[in-house]
């Protein structure tokens, strides 16, 4: 009697498709790439003729799973195929993973936590964790949160390839009472988020508030979620976590929720 590798070996040569095949093994090695592929390098590492890829690329392209940089010449993953993701239940498994990681800090930090990812061009709030205390301030739960004047949305995009960065911001359209930002004082923001690792400053939605932003890392090292504190300063006598004690735990929550190689 056969064994069952054998039988699965059997069944997948059976049921070959070939231009499948070409397609996925193009998007398999643009998820390890951080900063893209020309064509050239694809086609060599992938071992296959330069026309066929160039015609399964320009499908990809078109189909929107994959992005060409400003320049034309190198190729990476677009965000069509994390933002089918959310419609899966692995979006489920995040949220699952989160929450544990979201309440212990909300219960040491004393402040509201968000999770947030990508969506057609904006921010969704996908999980929400209060504070213990009687007063606190949160975003709420399938909030649409803005791409350009949030930490949550600067963080996200300063953690993606810069051909992805473009890609995200053609997509993104304006919710109510976002701000316009300068492009300049947006790529120092993401030098700086990219240097630090993470954002903490003022709100550009409220007063009193420091948003505290740190991303969930993919193994490719881009951002596949933030997670944010938006922190509100005591002022009585009760004597609080600071700011600087607030980042650390933000920090050690989204560590332990990242998932980079070593």
């Amino acid at each position: 009697m056969p064994s069952e590798p054998m039988d699965q070996d059997v069944d997948a040569d059976r049921y070959r498709a070939p231009a499948l095949d070409k397609g996925l093994d193009i998007l398999e090695l643009l998820s390890a790439q951080k900063s893209g592929l020309t064509r050239a390098e694809i086609t060599k590492r992938l071992g296959r003729n330069a026309s066929e890829m160039y015609r399964m690329l320009e499908r990809l392209v078109a189909r929107q799973y994959v992005v060409r940089s400003p320049e034309g010449d190198r190729y990476s993953l677009s965000l069509k195929l994390y933002a089918l993701a959310h419609l899966h239940p692995p979006m489920n498994r995040l949220i699952a993973a989160a929450l544990p990681a979201m309440q212990r800090f909300a219960d040491a930090a004393e402040q509201s936590v968000h999770l947030v990812v990508y969506e057609r061009g904006n921010l969704l709030v996908i999980a929400q964790v209060d504070g213990p205390g009687t007063w606190g301030i949160s975003v709420r739960l399938g909030a649409r949160v803005g791409l350009i004047d949030t930490g949550s949305g600067r963080v996200m995009l300063a953690f993606q390839t810069d051909e992805q960065r473009e890609h995200m911001l053609a997509e993104h359209t304006k919710v109510k009472g976002e701000m316009t930002v300068d492009g300049t004082v947006l790529d120092a923001d993401y030098r700086q988020i990219q240097e630090a690792g993470f954002s903490r400053k003022d709100s550009q939605q409220s007063f009193g508030v420091t948003d505290v932003t740190f991303p969930l890392l993919g193994p490719s090292g881009q951002a596949i979620a933030a997670l944010t504190c938006p922190y509100m300063r005591r002022i009585d006598d009760y004597v609080a976590p600071s700011v600087e004690e607030v980042t650390a735990l933000l920090m050690e929550a989204s560590n332990s929720l990242s998932m980079t190689r070593d």
